[in-house]
Formats: C-alpha cells, sequence, structure tokens
C-alpha cells in the first residue's frame, strides 16, 4: 500500500482558504474590514514569507468562531464553499488525487488551516482523512482556541506520526508515500516522504526542490 498526503492551500486548491474564510467574513460585515483586513494581510505574507508564528495567527484566526453559534457558522460556511472554494478547485487537482485512490493509496490532506474551514473542501475531492489545526470545543461551541499540536510546519509530522499510529500504521508500513505542496513551511513532512513533490512551489521551495532534484509540478487549470 502507499500513502499520499495533500497539502491544500495553493496546491489542491489556487488560493488560501484561510486567507479567503477572513475575508469573506471581512466582506459580509461580520468582521470589521479597518481592524480585520491589514492584519489578515499580513498573516499571509509572513506564512508566505516563512516567519509566521502560529499561535498568534491562530488567535486571529479562531476567536472570531466563537463569537456565533455553530448553526450561523455552518450557513456561512456553505456560502463561503459556493463563492470561494469551489471555483478554485481545479480538474488537475481533482485528477491527481483520483489517481492515488484508484491505487489504492491511503490519502489524507495535510494543512494548518483548521478543520471547520477545510472539512468540506476535502469531501470535494472524495479524501476521507483530514489532518489539520483543530479548534477546540465545549458544548458545541467553539472557544477561539486551538486544540492540540497546530498542523504547522514540524507539527504536520507529529500528526501525521500520530494519525498513522492510531491505525496501527508506521512510515515502514507504506512502499512509496508522496507529499504534496506549495510551501516552504512544508519542508518538514516534505523530507519525511519517499516522494516529495512540489507543486506550483514559492520560490524557497521551488530552489530546495531543484537542489534536491524534487518533482515539480503545476495543478493549475
Amino acid at each position: 500500500m502507499d500513502l499520499a498526503l495533500f497539502d491544500l492551500d495553493n496546491t489542491l486548491i489556487a488560493g488560501d482558504s484561510d486567507f479567503e474564510w477572513a475575508q469573506f467574513l471581512i466582506n459580509k460585515g461580520i468582521l470589521d474590514r479597518e481592524l480585520y483586513e491589514a492584519r489578515n494581510i499580513e498573516f499571509y505574507e509572513k506564512y508566505k514569507a516563512g516567519t509566521l508564528d502560529i499561535d498568534v495567527f491562530l488567535d486571529f484566526q479562531l476567536q472570531p468562531l466563537a463569537r456565533y453559534p455553530r448553526s450561523v457558522l455552518d450557513a456561512w460556511h456553505q456560502e463561503f464553499m459556493s463563492r470561494h472554494i469551489r471555483p478554485i478547485v481545479s480538474q488537475k487537482a481533482r485528477l491527481l488525487v483520483r489517481e492515488h485512490l484508484d491505487r489504492g493509496a491511503l490519502c489524507a490532506v495535510v494543512t494548518a488551516t483548521n478543520s471547520f474551514v477545510t472539512a468540506a473542501t476535502i469531501r470535494e475531492f472524495g479524501i476521507a482523512h483530514l489532518i489539520a489545526t483543530i479548534p477546540a470545543q465545549e458544548n458545541g461551541q467553539f472557544t477561539g482556541r486551538p486544540r492540540g499540536t497546530p498542523s504547522f510546519r514540524e507539527g504536520k509530522v507529529i500528526r501525521v506520526d500520530a494519525w498513522l499510529e492510531a491505525m496501527g500504521l508506521w512510515w515502514s508500513s507504506f512502499e512509496r508515500s508522496w507529499f504534496y505542496s506549495d510551501s516552504q513551511n512544508d519542508l518538514p513532512l516534505l523530507s519525511r516522504v519517499s516522494n516529495p513533490v512540489a507543486v506550483d512551489p514559492d520560490q524557497a521551495l521551488l530552489m530546495h526542490a531543484e537542489a534536491a532534484g524534487w518533482p515539480v509540478i503545476s495543478l493549475l487549470d
């Protein structure tokens, strides 16, 4: 059996769902534009530069979830999927995932974006497993804090290790393993698999991939 892992933002989708979710809330008037838009852009630029403080960012990103009932958030998210996410899912990405699924690979999306934002997106691809940052909940409501290790940089390796162990598996259980990503932030997990693939990579990842002889592909239609 093979293992196929996929980053989500700017990899399987042609955009960043964390950034788009905040912009969606800003454009609906749910979040104050003056207070939130500049910070949202700043965090996104830091992520791309590889300098993001994940704890500070999660405080920014998860706090709005704690202010509204889950039913309201779910309704907003359906609109968000329709307007912002489905239009940026490429056919090339769908075909890549389908190729791995059809070959019987164990597939998962491994993303730093929280599971509330991303769970519906991975269902678009028919992928059963999601390894994402988990928003903590109490009595069915989000608390505005993360639970456990954020799925970011080295945290992705920690979370994948725990996921495999929970199923009685380990890296040696697989003949081959893939991870597809666009970001230098994912070098720890890219370096763990037997088949790392850079997808429409940022400049730092492109340089690393070329030096290491990793494949570089595009999933943009």
